[in-house]
Protein backbone atom coordinates (compact mmCIF):
# COMPACT_ATOMS: atom_id res chain seq x y z
CA UNK A 1 0.00 0.00 0.00
CA UNK A 2 1.31 3.46 -0.74
CA UNK A 3 0.83 6.54 1.36
CA UNK A 4 -1.05 6.89 4.58
CA UNK A 5 -4.46 5.41 3.71
CA UNK A 6 -4.56 3.31 6.90
CA UNK A 7 -4.49 6.51 8.96
CA UNK A 8 -7.60 8.14 7.44
CA UNK A 9 -10.01 5.81 9.29
CA UNK A 10 -8.01 6.40 12.46
CA UNK A 11 -8.38 10.16 12.01
CA UNK A 12 -12.10 9.70 11.34
CA UNK A 13 -12.34 8.01 14.73
CA UNK A 14 -10.49 10.92 16.33
CA UNK A 15 -13.15 13.20 14.83
CA UNK A 16 -15.84 11.04 16.47
CA UNK A 17 -14.14 11.39 19.86
CA UNK A 18 -13.90 15.18 19.52
CA UNK A 19 -17.54 15.32 18.43
CA UNK A 20 -18.58 13.33 21.49
CA UNK A 21 -16.66 15.72 23.75
CA UNK A 22 -18.57 18.63 22.19
CA UNK A 23 -21.87 16.79 22.62
CA UNK A 24 -21.04 16.01 26.26
CA UNK A 25 -20.28 19.67 26.93
CA UNK A 26 -23.50 20.79 25.29
CA UNK A 27 -25.63 18.27 27.18
CA UNK A 28 -24.00 19.10 30.49
CA UNK A 29 -24.50 22.83 29.92
CA UNK A 30 -28.15 22.17 29.09
CA UNK A 31 -28.59 20.21 32.33
CA UNK A 32 -27.01 23.03 34.37
CA UNK A 33 -29.17 25.69 32.66
CA UNK A 34 -32.29 23.58 33.30
CA UNK A 35 -31.36 23.33 36.98
CA UNK A 36 -31.14 19.53 36.89
CA UNK A 37 -27.64 19.54 38.33
CA UNK A 38 -25.21 22.07 39.79
CA UNK A 39 -22.10 22.82 37.78
CA UNK A 40 -19.96 21.89 40.78
CA UNK A 41 -21.45 18.38 40.79
CA UNK A 42 -19.50 17.59 37.61
CA UNK A 43 -16.24 18.00 39.54
CA UNK A 44 -16.74 14.55 41.05
CA UNK A 45 -19.39 13.30 38.62
CA UNK A 46 -22.01 12.66 41.26
CA UNK A 47 -25.54 11.95 40.10
CA UNK A 48 -24.98 12.84 36.46
CA UNK A 49 -28.31 13.08 34.58
CA UNK A 50 -29.05 10.23 32.18
CA UNK A 51 -28.96 12.54 29.15
CA UNK A 52 -25.31 13.43 29.66
CA UNK A 53 -24.36 10.14 31.34
CA UNK A 54 -25.07 8.29 28.08
CA UNK A 55 -22.58 10.53 26.24
CA UNK A 56 -20.03 10.17 29.03
CA UNK A 57 -20.33 6.37 28.83
CA UNK A 58 -20.11 6.45 25.05
CA UNK A 59 -17.00 8.56 25.26
CA UNK A 60 -15.42 6.10 27.68
CA UNK A 61 -16.16 3.32 25.17
CA UNK A 62 -14.01 5.17 22.62
CA UNK A 63 -10.97 4.47 24.79
CA UNK A 64 -11.53 0.75 25.16
CA UNK A 65 -11.69 -1.39 22.00
CA UNK A 66 -10.55 1.50 19.76
CA UNK A 67 -7.20 1.57 21.58
CA UNK A 68 -6.51 -1.82 19.99
CA UNK A 69 -7.63 -0.35 16.64
CA UNK A 70 -5.08 2.45 16.90
CA UNK A 71 -2.30 0.01 17.78
CA UNK A 72 -3.26 -2.32 14.94
CA UNK A 73 -3.33 0.47 12.35
CA UNK A 74 0.09 1.69 13.40
CA UNK A 75 1.52 -1.83 13.38
CA UNK A 76 -0.02 -2.59 9.99
CA UNK A 77 1.64 0.53 8.63
CA UNK A 78 5.11 0.01 10.09
CA UNK A 79 5.21 -3.66 9.05
CA UNK A 80 3.98 -2.83 5.52
CA UNK A 81 1.03 -5.15 6.17
CA UNK A 82 -1.53 -2.50 5.24
CA UNK A 83 -3.40 -3.15 2.01
CA UNK A 84 -6.75 -2.40 0.44
CA UNK A 85 -8.41 -5.09 2.55
CA UNK A 86 -7.04 -3.83 5.87
CA UNK A 87 -7.89 -0.24 4.96
CA UNK A 88 -11.39 -1.39 4.05
CA UNK A 89 -11.69 -3.23 7.37
CA UNK A 90 -10.46 -0.13 9.18
CA UNK A 91 -13.18 1.98 7.53
CA UNK A 92 -15.79 -0.63 8.42
CA UNK A 93 -14.62 -0.62 12.04
CA UNK A 94 -14.88 3.16 12.23
CA UNK A 95 -18.31 3.18 10.55
CA UNK A 96 -19.47 0.66 13.14
CA UNK A 97 -18.06 2.86 15.93
CA UNK A 98 -20.05 5.82 14.55
CA UNK A 99 -23.21 3.69 14.43
CA UNK A 100 -22.55 2.37 17.94
CA UNK A 101 -22.03 5.91 19.24
CA UNK A 102 -25.17 7.21 17.51
CA UNK A 103 -27.27 4.53 19.19
CA UNK A 104 -25.49 5.01 22.53
CA UNK A 105 -26.24 8.75 22.72
CA UNK A 106 -29.83 8.47 21.46
CA UNK A 107 -32.00 5.43 22.25
CA UNK A 108 -29.18 3.42 23.87
CA UNK A 109 -31.11 0.30 22.82
CA UNK A 110 -28.92 -2.74 23.45
CA UNK A 111 -30.84 -4.75 20.84
CA UNK A 112 -29.12 -2.59 18.22
CA UNK A 113 -26.00 -1.46 20.04
CA UNK A 114 -24.72 -4.90 21.05
CA UNK A 115 -24.69 -6.47 17.56
CA UNK A 116 -22.94 -3.40 16.16
CA UNK A 117 -20.33 -3.64 18.89
CA UNK A 118 -19.89 -7.36 18.17
CA UNK A 119 -19.46 -6.67 14.45
CA UNK A 120 -16.76 -4.09 15.19
CA UNK A 121 -15.07 -6.54 17.55
CA UNK A 122 -14.95 -9.16 14.77
CA UNK A 123 -13.73 -6.70 12.14
CA UNK A 124 -10.92 -5.60 14.43
CA UNK A 125 -10.09 -9.24 15.17
CA UNK A 126 -9.75 -9.82 11.40
CA UNK A 127 -7.30 -6.91 11.20
CA UNK A 128 -5.20 -8.41 14.01
CA UNK A 129 -5.33 -11.88 12.45
CA UNK A 130 -4.08 -10.43 9.17
CA UNK A 131 -1.23 -8.67 10.99
CA UNK A 132 -0.18 -11.89 12.72
CA UNK A 133 -0.39 -13.84 9.46
CA UNK A 134 1.67 -11.18 7.68
CA UNK A 135 4.38 -11.32 10.31
CA UNK A 136 4.46 -15.12 10.24
CA UNK A 137 4.75 -15.14 6.43
CA UNK A 138 7.49 -12.52 6.36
Amino acid sequence: MTGYQIFWPLLAHVALVYGLYVLLGLRRAKMVRAGNIAKSDYRENRDEPAESLAVKSCLANQFELPVLFYACCILLYITDADNIVTVGLAWIFVALRYAHAAIHVTSNDLRYRSPIFAAGYLVLAAMWIWLVAWMLMS
